[in-house]
Order: structure tokens, then sequence, then C-alpha cells
């Protein structure tokens, strides 16, 4: 036993570095992620609904108001930033903050002259509002710093933080939302302070690193960086939100409910890909820029393979995994979870593709690609849910996702056209086809493995045999990952 942990320690010694953070990022999104699901029932018995509905009602319009008043600069644009300006990265960064606070301070002025207009357009309190505004100006800091600590691997600072800044936001709220009458106001003072409380340290301290407020240089190139992606932002938002409003408003809030269910346990899977793919973004924009493209390849491959697995897993305890988080009356949602979950792996061979877009710049490609996916989703859901229930959200989500993959992908082989020649690849296409297809083909055994006990549990069987047997495929994989260089 000793020689086998000595031996899993060895092994993960010899990770290239890119590896080891996606490995810490991705435990620390899920660990974060968890402390947040096995908070909810605490919330959801201390507050009525109506207001456990507010505060969700306050975390959906700071993701939306965010886009406008921070452009989300701390982004990709950033990221490509770091590389174009790496000779004065602290100026950079310190320019690029207090532009987000500029233009946060003019929606904030904005607020002060027409406060009822803004409190009838997000239907909440002037309370809650200058409450928001506190983390619009201050948690792009922190955004910038974990951008900037995860492009140079520095993965522990980043693991740290988000723990703790997790951890307090539940430990200070469920003893505030206990203590107060107004639990809604508790609830988001005692986020927004938890958040605060690493944010605006880090906020002083990259404006006093940087010492420079103001370069048009770098705002000119946020500027014309991020505008375009606003519709992106906007379209994803609406793309990963539709389904449920629509599904609510065309057949009832309890269908609405099922499908919510099923949609969250499938998309936990996006945490994971979420942490790899910001993992994975600093190491291909690096290789990009040395035009090295053998690693990219080396490293992305097994990856591929891995989200699927992680894809396949969910469905395959689909039903167990419903009734542990939401209890039996949520059962009939197991049959949704197969084509969303199939749609997180969509998810993250797009974010693939046009992470080598977002180095080129090509921002109005990537608005319209969104913009198409989240067309096409309202457009299916408005004809099928109506005619086949809350189940067809799930299929339209899955075919938007593939559309958006496709369509990226067309533009990644336009670049490859344009900066390289038309044979080079940077991502293994047969690797992705036929992860793609296993995918898509456990999909539908584990749709029909639901109704047959014994069946599902043999397939699990055969998973197991199948990886046992191919365990020395699997260790060249890995093996694989050990011999790509940090570049």
């Amino acid at each position: 036993m000793k020689n086998k942990i000595k031996e899993l320690i060895g092994g993960y010694k010899t990770l290239p570095l890119p590896v080891k953070a996606s490995v810490w990022y991705t435990f620390s999104n899920v660990l974060v992620k968890g402390i947040s699901l096995l908070s909810t029932p605490i919330f959801t018995r201390v507050m009525s609904p109506s207001e456990y509905g507010t505060f969700a009602l306050f975390q959906s319009w700071f993701n939306i108001v965010i886009i406008f008043t921070s452009l989300n600069i701390f982004m990709s644009g950033y990221i490509k930033g770091l590389l174009l300006y790496k000779e004065n990265i602290d100026q950079y960064t310190s320019v690029s903050l207090f532009q987000v606070i500029v233009i946060t301070m003019i929606f904030f002025a904005s607020f002060c002259l027409f406060p009822n207009i803004w409190s009838k357009l997000l239907g909440m309190s002037d309370t809650l509002i200058i409450f928001m505004f506190i983390e619009l100006v201050t948690m792009p800091a922190y955004s910038f710093w974990t951008a900037h600590a995860r492009f140079e691997y520095r993965y522990r600072k980043v693991v740290i933080a988000s723990i703790f800044t997790s951890v307090t936001s539940v430990l200070l709220g469920v003893v505030m939302v206990i203590a107060s009458k107004d639990k809604v106001q508790a609830r988001v003072v005692s986020d927004v302070l938890a958040k605060s409380l690493l944010a605006i340290p880090i906020l002083i301290m990259l404006l006093w690193k940087g010492k420079k407020l103001f370069n048009w240089k770098y705002w000119k190139y946020n500027f014309k960086f991020n505008i375009p992606l606003i519709p992106h932002y906007l379209s994803n938002f609406a793309l990963t939100q539709s389904d449920r409003v629509m599904i609510g408003r065309i057949i009832n809030a309890a269908a609405a409910a099922q499908y919510s269910i099923a949609y969250t346990i499938s998309m936990m899977m996006v945490l994971i890909v979420t942490a790899i793919n910001d993992a994975l973004t600093p190491y291909i924009y690096k290789s990009m820029d040395k035009r090295s493209l053998k690693g990219i390849t080396q490293i992305t491959t097994p990856v591929f393979y891995l989200i699927a697995f992680f894809s396949v897993i969910t469905m395959v305890f689909a039903p167990e995994i419903i009734i542990i988080f939401a209890g039996k009356k949520y059962a009939p949602a197991t049959y949704i979870v197969p084509p969303v979950s199939a749609s997180v792996f969509f998810i993250f061979l797009y974010s693939m593709f046009s992470t080598i877009e977002y180095f080129y710049q090509k921002t109005v490609r990537i608005a319209f690609a969104t913009v198409i996916a989240a067309a096409l989703n309202i457009a299916l859901n408005s004809v099928f849910i109506g005619k086949y229930g809350y189940y067809a959200a799930g299929y339209t989500t899955l075919v938007s996702y593939i559309v958006l993959s496709l369509t990226h992908y067309l533009f990644y082989r336009l670049i490859l056209k344009d900066k390289f020649n038309s044979n080079v690849q940077i991502y293994s296409v047969k690797d992705i086809i036929i992860s793609s297809s296993l995918v898509l083909l456990f999909m539908f055994i584990m749709l029909i493995s639901y109704k047959f006990l014994l069946l599902r549990y043999f397939v699990i069987l055969l998973l197991l045999i199948g990886g046992i047997y191919k365990r020395k495929a699997i260790a060249n994989i890995l093996k694989g990952i050990k011999k790509t260089k940090e570049e």
C-alpha cells in the first residue's frame, strides 16, 4: 500500500505544470460547488421561497450587468493581453482594472440619477442594487488576479482563495440570515462581504503594483477585443437559461423544476470542463505564440477522452444522483440527464476551438456563433416543448451545442488555413470524432438501460472490464501527458 502511495506521489510530481494546475483547479471548483450545493438545503429552510428566489434573482442580474460594466475584460482578452504586453504586465493589469472601475462608476451614476428605473427593471430594492454595485466594482480585481495566477500556473493561491471565499460566504450567510429579519438583504450582504474580504485588498495591490491608471493603447485594445463579444456573452447566458424560462411559460413551473434539477446535475460537470479549460488556455496561448503546435495536440488528445468519460459517468449514475440530491419525486427527470450531459462534452469541444479564435482576436466570429446557437435553441424550444414536453429541451440543448461546436470548428479551420496551411492541425480530429461518437452512443444506451436495472449494471460492469483490459492504453495516454514539456 505504501509503495502504491509513493508511486502515485512520484507520478504526480512528474506531471507537467499545466496538468497539475488543471487537477487542482478541477478539485477546487468541484469542492466550491459542493459547498454551495450542501449549503442550499440550509438556506431554503431558513428563508422562504420568495426570499430565496429574490437572492437567486440578485445573482442572475449580477451575471448580466457585469457583462456591461466590465465587458468581461478579465477573461480571454486579458489572457491575450498578457502575451501582447508581457513587458508591462503589472501596468497593463492596473490600467485594465481601472478601466473596469470607470465603466462601473458610469453605470452607478446612472443608477443614482434614475434609481426608480433601475429598481423597476431589476425588480430589487435600492439597497440590494447598491450592494450589487459594490460587488461589480470589487470582484473584477479578484478575477484579474486569478486569471494572471492561472496564466503563470500559480494554482495554490487561487485554490486557497476560492475555497476561503466560498466557506466564508456560507458560514457568514447562515449566521446573518438566522439573526436578521430581512433575510434577503442579510444573504446578499454576507455574500458580498465574504467576496470583498479578498477582492478589496487585491484591488488595492493591483493598482499599487501597476502604478498607472490610464493608457489609451491598453484601453483601445480592451474595447476592440471585448465589445464585439457582448452579444456572445448575452447569447451564452440565454443559451443556458432560456430552456427553464420557456418550459415554465409553455408548460408549468413544476415541469420547469423537473428540468432544472436534471440540468443542474448534468451541468455540474461544466465545473470540471471550466477548470480544465482555464488551465489549458494559458498553455495553448503560449504554445501558439511560439508556433509550437505539437505539444498542444499531445496534451489535449487525452483530455477529450477524459471529458467524454466524465460525461458518460454522469449518465450512468443519473438515477442515483437525482434521488440523492432531489428525492424520488424528481425521478422522471432522469431522462433529461443523458442529452444534457452529452452537451457538456460539446461545450468543452467548442471552447477548445474558440480558444484559437480568441488568440487571433476573431471576436466577431465568436459572437456570431453563439448568437446562432442561442437563436436555434429558442426556436427549437418554441416548436418542440409544446409537442413533446420538457424532455424535448434536453435534446434542443444538445443540438444547439453540437451546432455551436461545428460552427467554431469551421472558423477554427479558416484560421489554420489563413495562418498556417490547410494540412495543419492543432487538435486531433480523429480523436475528437471518436470521443464525441462514444458520448452519443452511450447516451442512447443509457436512455434504454434506465428501464432495465440489470441491463444498466451490466453496462457499468462492461465499462469496468473494458477499463481493466485497456489499462495499458490508458497508462500510455497518461505517459503521453507526462512527456509533454512545459512551454
